[in-house]
């Protein structure tokens, strides 16, 4: 029988779409945490410099207040910049609410960096802010933990000691790489080895909440962060930034309307 195509079936003109996984992974980040009672929080993407670097102690001489790391408006002198990072919202809310305050703050930032396979000049960041009476660093490791076994199953974590100037103290925590869990040298997720690092936090410096008129003395709190993109390649295995920001349906095709 000779081969035919029978051009009276019907067909979907129009091919399902897809939410863009960087979205998706954005509000599974914030639903972690909207779930322990938190609220989410916005901010502008064009910011004041006083947000984005003085009420977060980043002195004038602070090598991110320089052109090579930072989007400036025009006039340069004038003030206003392309937040660098999403901890202005948290400024914007101590300003405008009165503790306690347990807020989540995603969003897009902007960092004058090349696009290649592990940058790009915008990309996504997601912070959080605790201010009670009596938090501690222990309140801080509870929610991080949660958070990294939400995201990535029953692991472990570690906390390094570091330095950022909004946090007093200040840790980079590292969990427990999920595929090889230590036992594999060769692992190409942790680089065989056995820990991937998440990201920066610590206890709100006492000079931010002076800046912001709540009264250290009374009130403690923590704040952390780390990159959305991040939590995608991680979770889902994409090797190359570059995927993320092209458009190719073909990418956000995978994902479908969940991640």
């Amino acid at each position: 029988m000779e081969e035919r195509v029978d051009v009276t079936m019907p067909t979907a003109r129009r091919p399902l779409g897809a939410r863009h996984p960087i979205e998706l992974t954005q509000e599974r980040l914030a639903d972690i945490f909207i779930g322990m009672g938190w609220e989410v929080a916005e901010g502008p993407e064009l910011e004041s410099e006083w947000m984005n670097f003085d009420a977060l102690n980043l002195g004038k001489d602070h090598p991110a207040r320089q052109m090579q790391d930072t989007f400036f408006v025009d006039p340069p002198d004038g003030g206003l910049v392309l937040r660098t990072q999403t901890s202005p919202i948290q400024i914007r809310s101590m300003l405008t609410r009165k503790p306690p305050i347990y807020v989540v703050a995603p969003g897009k930032v902007f960092r004058t960096d090349d696009l290649d396979a592990t940058h790009t000049p915008v990309f996504h960041q997601i912070e959080l802010l605790a201010v009670d009476k009596g938090l501690t660093m222990a309140h801080l490791r509870g929610a991080i933990d949660h958070f990294v076994r939400a995201m990535f199953g029953d692991v472990k974590t570690r906390v390094r000691a570091s330095y950022f100037p909004f946090t007093e103290p200040s840790m980079e925590t590292d969990f427990q790489c999920f595929v090889c869990r230590g036992a594999d040298d060769a692992c190409r997720l942790c680089g065989g080895t056995g820990w991937i690092e998440l990201g920066g936090s610590g206890m709100v410096n006492r000079k931010v909440f002076a800046a912001c008129g709540i009264d250290p003395d009374v009130y403690t709190g923590f704040a952390f962060g780390f990159g959305i993109e991040r939590a995608l390649q991680l979770r889902n295995g994409v090797s190359d930034m570059r995927d993320m920001v092209e458009g190719d349906v073909r990418f956000s095709g995978q994902f479908g309307m969940a991640v």
